[in-house]
């Protein structure tokens, strides 16, 4: 019984010491692989150049610097017209067209003829005036008798207030009789002379360009169909869309830069006139802005594409050069720690080989061939790769490739 015990001592004792260094060799060897993922993943983005590679490539470092960039708000919009330079032309008293011979993209003259209208009831309205305009004669003439024959007491004040009530009567009818006919545009020195007529013609209210013809000749038109649409190009302005949480950056004065969609290639200024006090369905705001100077070549309705310039803040930013873009990503060139330690402040005292680390950020605005990196913000102080970054780029993805193979 003894010697059974001791047996199965010894075989426990075996067992927990066999357990023990296989747990033991476990966790020297999962670190490790831990370690060499982490190794592989970094060496990714390294990149190692001899000192005849970096002289090659012309790499210059240096820190990134804080520089005063104009912050801008991105929008888009349309051109547009003021209203008093849009002219719907319509028949106030309707008619039939009898000549017009506008097509769309014609100039026109302010005062130019651009239809002529035929109406009968014209000449009802031209009879009606100047059979007016005969009472109102014989009306005044009648009131300065009453007049007389009232200061020699002759006859009573009633006949003379009946008398001077006709010639007002008279005289408002006239005056609307007149109005009408200017409204049709007949011209009451014809008239007067004693031609009646049975057409008139539409004038052009301002000069400006056809956009639209919706006549033809023996059309009738009512008094609310639009039969022409003229625009004045000479004074367009731009409409542009900010979403709400942009409007509070938004200031009047400020400067627009845009382009159109049929001129991507030019730029055009504006600046911000008016800024509207409602938010529409689609959280946005209008903002209405004055071309600096008048352009040619715009069109109503041109989509434009702006940038509103608020303001030069200080960021940290770095050349435009410094940065290189990869797979929708952007990244800068940082000189690793290690290799920055041992360099001098001479080429003779550089190491021979150099390491370079691959650090991907975050851009913010651009102006004048500078970008603003708003993260990470860890390497403000480093060396980092000013020229010849896209050189490293390659380099790094060509031995990338060669260790693939």
């Amino acid at each position: 019984m003894i010697h059974t015990m001791k047996n199965i001592f010894i075989v426990m004792f075996l067992l927990t010491g066999i357990w023990a260094c296989d747990k033991k060799q476990e966790e020297k060897q999962q670190p490790a692989h831990e370690d060499k993922e982490q190794h592989e993943e970094e060496k990714g983005n390294v990149v190692e150049l001899t000192k005849a590679q970096y002289e090659s490539a012309a790499v210059e470092l240096g820190p990134a610097s804080i520089r005063n960039l104009s912050d801008v708000v991105l929008a888009n919009g349309v051109i547009d017209i003021p209203p008093q330079n849009l002219v719907s032309i319509s028949a106030p008293l309707g008619g039939f067209v009898r000549k017009t011979e506008l097509l769309q993209g014609m100039h026109v003259r302010k005062g130019q003829v651009l239809a002529t209208i035929e109406n009968a009831d014209f000449i009802q309205i031209q009879q009606d005036f100047l059979e007016t305009e005969s009472k109102l004669e014989y009306a005044q003439q009648e009131y300065s008798r009453q007049l007389e024959l009232s200061k020699e007491n002759i006859n009573a004040q009633k006949v003379l207030q009946q008398a001077a009530s006709e010639v007002k009567t008279q005289k408002a009818r006239l005056a609307g009789l007149k109005e009408r006919l200017v409204l049709a545009g007949i011209n009451l020195n014809t008239l007067q002379k004693g031609t009646i007529v049975n057409s008139a013609p539409i004038h052009s209210p301002i000069s400006g360009s056809v956009t639209t013809v919706n006549v033809n000749l023996g059309k009738y038109v009512n008094p609310t169909d639009v039969m022409f649409e003229i625009v004045d190009t000479d004074h367009l302005h731009v409409e542009l869309s900010i979403f709400e949480q942009d409007i509070p950056k938004i200031k009047l004065g400020q400067l627009v830069r845009f382009t159109v969609s049929n001129n991507a290639g030019k730029e055009y200024l504006a600046k911000v006139y008016l800024i509207n006090q409602k938010i529409n369905e689609d959280r946005t705001v209008r903002v209405h802005c004055h071309l600096v100077k008048d352009e040619p070549g715009l069109l109503p309705q041109n989509f434009v594409k702006a940038v509103i310039e608020i303001g030069a803040n200080p960021v940290l930013a770095l050349a435009d050069q410094a940065i290189v873009d990869f797979e929708g990503a952007s990244y800068v060139f940082i000189q690793r720690p290690e290799a920055a330690g041992s360099e001098g402040t001479s080429k003779e005292s550089e190491p021979e080989g150099m390491t370079f680390e691959m650090v991907q950020v975050t851009k913010g605005i651009s102006e004048n061939g500078y970008t603003q990196i708003k993260s990470p913000q860890c390497f403000d102080k480093q060396k980092i790769v000013l020229k010849g970054a896209y050189a490293l780029l390659s380099k790094l993805k060509n031995s990338e490739e060669e260790e693939g193979e």
